[in-house]
């Protein structure tokens, strides 16, 4: 898994690697939920710490951090519930990981934030196996 496509390219890679549906949604959803915590508790020293040791990439943080706030705008007006949405819905720029960026530079604390998360993969984890299995029936 990596940002951009975790579970939505997680999946159908796991079904088209010979995966049954069931272990490959079981394998997406843990594979995303990993790192969430670890985003939500700890990416501001991280940010912190690479711009005061790799300041050459502080424009990359600059963009995710910019990413974050302009994503946050509509979570911050529904809060968890805004946060599941954007975690459920399957386009690019959302997802778990993009989901726990955006709570923690919107001060969501980790057991407010990780509920609406965690439903929410698990609502995108349907959906792309709905698509996948549908793609893989008329193919």
């Amino acid at each position: 898994m990596v940002p951009i496509i975790e579970l939505r390219g997680g999946l159908p890679v796991g079904i088209a690697s010979g995966l049954s549906f069931p272990a490959a949604y079981i394998a997406a959803v843990i594979g995303n939920l990993i790192p969430v915590p670890f985003i939500i508790l700890f990416i501001r020293r991280i940010f912190v710490l690479i711009r005061k040791y790799m300041p050459k990439l502080s424009s990359m943080i600059d963009k995710l951090e910019n990413k974050a706030h302009l994503k946050g705008q509509k979570v911050r007006k529904y809060q968890k519930f805004g946060l599941f949405i954007f975690v459920a819905i399957p386009l690019p720029g959302t997802g778990a990981w993009t989901g726990a960026l955006v709570a923690a530079f919107l001060d969501i604390r980790l057991k407010d934030a990780i509920l609406p998360i965690v439903l929410g993969v698990l609502t995108a984890g349907i959906l792309i196996m709905m698509l996948t299995y549908g793609v893989t029936t008329i193919i």
